[in-house]
């Protein structure tokens, strides 16, 4: 084992990877603290990886001094019975030179498939001069529970299908800066691209019937790999029956009761204590996502319909049967997964008067923000509709100001109550902040 090791220490050292679109995640390593990537399969968390090593490099940092493994590696199978230690005996075989002398950055890929990991970059930590990074979500283990099983020695930084940003980065269309007309048409145009093909970096590009198919194998890994494999479900069928039922009404309010009754119809025995589990690995996942009302009262909060959303408006469309799901759930779905980039602090609210705006947000600095999302405001009830719940939220909040996110229109409405901003969704995602921290 201990050759094999070196073997593959030394030939990853002395390979070039593949980096791809540089994603704009802002991570800052703290001293004593693993860093741990989490965030749904497929996203890019490997690549990010790979990022952060050639951003290593480019600080002057020796390839010597980043050990990269992934164990998903069949020749790291025998770890299972070795013990990890092994890795550190292989690594300072090769460069006893460095050892409690110069920092080592280790990076490990899926280390959770391996028991006994805790201790050992408990340990790593501890002992050596070193900093650690840590991806994972297989079925032995999601990513979020890697930062669970970590807590106190961990930072987590999430990360998600590509931002408008970061496609646009791919696309290689310039955004920042003043918008001339020529600009704002390269960036409407790939955001009708984005718009189609979502943000997982293997689907940005590929024609429809490849990326449908892509996106249904991330839908079915996700099931079948996270959820019922890792949790050992007895009835497979009643999980993805339930997966359907929800991507099928993204956007749309739901309640344990209804989910419950649907799958009763279907046949499943299903107890609501079970649907409550499925809900909550989902979302462990980072596959589908529950929002609930505003209200300071969480029991009460609990109590009310939650509304669902998935990790990307695309996928959605490749996995939806089409007959719920509209454009104007897919932008709301889509200014969510915008939003959550942010905070996951993001709950809808209901005004006293009954009417009922898409998001409020926390954000990190304790402000809030309103947004209200209408695929199109030209018909004269809807738009009337709409900026009266917006008023009535941002009155009852004390907030001067609110966004109305639609398709393509855009304009400014000025009152007593504070101002409403009427933007287009790829001008709404362009406004958002660019990086997460």
């Amino acid at each position: 084992m201990l050759e094999t090791l070196k073997e593959i220490i030394l030939d990853f050292q002395d390979s070039e990877q593949v980096t791809g679109v540089p994603r704009r995640i802002m991570v800052a390593p703290v001293i004593g603290k693993a860093t741990v990537c989490i965030g749904v399969r497929r996203c890019g968390k490997s690549t990010f990886m790979f990022q952060l090593m050639r951003r290593l490099l480019e600080t002057g940092v020796s390839r010597q001094n980043i050990l990269y493994l992934n164990f998903f590696d069949d020749r790291l199978h025998n770890l299972q019975h070795g013990g990890l230690g092994v890795i550190l005996e292989a690594y300072f075989s090769l460069y006893p030179e460095k050892k409690y002398t110069e920092k080592i950055f280790c990076f490990f890929d899926e280390i959770q498939v391996v028991a006994g990991w805790e201790p050992f970059v408990d340990r790593l930590m501890r002992t050596e001069k070193c900093e650690v990074y840590i991806t994972g979500s297989s079925a032995q283990m999601l990513s979020r529970e890697i930062a669970t099983q970590m807590r106190g020695r961990a930072l987590s930084w999430e990360v998600f299908p590509f931002s408008f940003r970061e496609f646009l980065d791919f696309k290689d269309v310039e955004c920042d800066g003043p918008l001339s007309g020529r600009k704002r048409l390269f960036i409407q145009k790939a955001f009708s691209e984005y718009w189609e093909t979502g943000g997982f970096p293997e689907t940005a590009g590929l024609d429809r019937p490849l990326r449908i198919r892509t996106h249904q194998e991330y839908f079915n890994a996700v099931l079948f790999r996270d959820l019922v494999e890792r949790h050992d479900v007895a009835h497979p069928r009643a999980v993805a029956d339930l997966a359907h039922r929800l991507v099928d009404n993204t956007a749309s309010l739901y309640s344990i009761n209804s989910l419950t009754g649907y799958l009763k119809s279907l046949g499943h025995k299903a107890p609501k204590s079970a649907v409550s589990d499925y809900l909550e690995w989902f979302e462990d996942a980072y596959f589908l996502f529950t929002v609930r009302i505003y209200d300071a009262s969480l029991a009460r909060a609990n109590t009310n319909p939650k509304k669902i959303y998935c990790i990307d408006h695309a996928l959605v469309t490749s996995v939806c049967s089409g007959i719920l799901v509209n454009s104007g759930h897919l932008l709301e779905n889509l200014v969510f997964t915008a939003l959550r980039r942010i905070t996951p602090d993001i709950f809808y609210y209901k005004t006293k008067g009954g009417r009922e705006v898409d998001f409020i947000v926390q954000r990190n600095d304790r402000s809030r923000m309103l947004v209200q999302v209408c695929d199109s405001m030209a018909e004269p009830q809807t738009r009337k509709r709409e900026i009266a719940a917006l008023t009535e939220a941002m009155i009852e909040l004390k907030l001067t100001s609110g966004t109305i996110v639609t398709s393509a229109e855009e304009e400014k409405i000025a009152g007593d109550f504070g101002t409403i901003d009427v933007v287009p969704g790829w001008r709404f995602l362009l406004n958002l902040p660019e990086t997460t921290e």
